[in-house]
């Protein structure tokens, strides 16, 4: 007699400060660890497997991130039960938003898949320490403006070898960004937050690792005057041989948004 599987697709979303990232890893709290933790004490004997869309780094943070549950042979009956059940028994910095049934053609890692990125920062001060866990300090004075010209020219479709953390020569390294720009920060508030900070918003369909947090350490020395517009463009260049040697701190960083374009799978 064979297994039979059910697929759901659930969004979470948690803060990132406490935790060692996603993936599981021996001796460490891991955003995994915890929700297949959890999972296990709410289903008891019901064998399951979970999946996530992609992986975070120590510290970074997510407001919505998306998981695949696979339950052998007892089906969920009731969403909004687990849900609650769910959320009743997950640490307090991890939060269950959403469940909805897919089926097996539906792969969270290789199905189209839009990411929102955003690193959120302060310049020019020292903040309060309630402000760490989500908003990366930046105590020199920047040069905002010109980085918010920066920013601009990592979008569209460039050769991002020197934005990639220990890039090798075999690896794929063209990528598209959709949009990349600095606004003021409207989104994230609270009223320890400092009166200005800032919001650096990235999209696109796949980036490589610690590829935003270098290309905002880039954006922090062009802040700074220690590199132009100029070298930039030079960086984004095919034969560009140039290794960026700042990678800004994780914990400004937020997955903010998952779109799976493409809604195969998804009943």
């Amino acid at each position: 007699m064979f297994d039979k599987r059910f697929y759901y697709l659930i969004k979470i979303q948690y803060l990132g400060y406490r935790f060692h990232g996603w993936q599981k890893q021996p001796d460490v709290k891991t955003i995994h660890l915890m929700i297949d933790r959890t999972l296990k004490y709410i289903l008891g004997d019901i064998r399951f497997k979970t999946l996530g869309s992609g992986r975070t780094d120590a510290m970074v943070s997510a407001n919505e991130a998306a998981l695949e549950l696979f339950i052998y042979n007892e089906p969920i009956i009731n969403f909004e039960d687990f849900l609650e059940l769910f959320n009743h028994n997950l640490p307090q910095d991890i939060r269950a938003l959403s469940i909805e049934e897919v089926d097996k053609d539906f792969n969270i890692i290789q199905d189209s898949k839009l990411k929102e990125y955003h690193y959120v920062f302060s310049q020019g001060q020292k903040n309060h320490p309630f402000c760490a866990p989500i908003l990366a300090t930046i105590l020199e004075p920047l040069n905002v403006e010109l980085m918010k010209e920066g920013a601009k020219l990592f979008q569209g479709t460039h050769n991002f070898k020197t934005y990639c953390y220990k890039a090798t020569d075999k690896g794929e390294y063209v990528r598209t960004i959709e949009s990349s720009e600095i606004v003021d920060n409207t989104i994230y508030t609270a009223n320890f937050f400092p009166e200005t900070s800032y919001v650096f918003k990235v999209k696109g369909k796949g980036f490589m690792r610690n590829q935003i947090r270098l290309i905002f350490g880039c954006l922090i020395k062009l802040g700074r005057g220690e590199i132009t517009l100029e070298y930039i463009r030079n960086t984004l260049k095919e034969d560009s041989v140039e290794v960026m040697d700042y990678i800004a701190p994780a914990s400004g960083l937020i997955l903010h948004a998952l779109d799976f374009e493409q809604k195969k799978g998804i009943r």
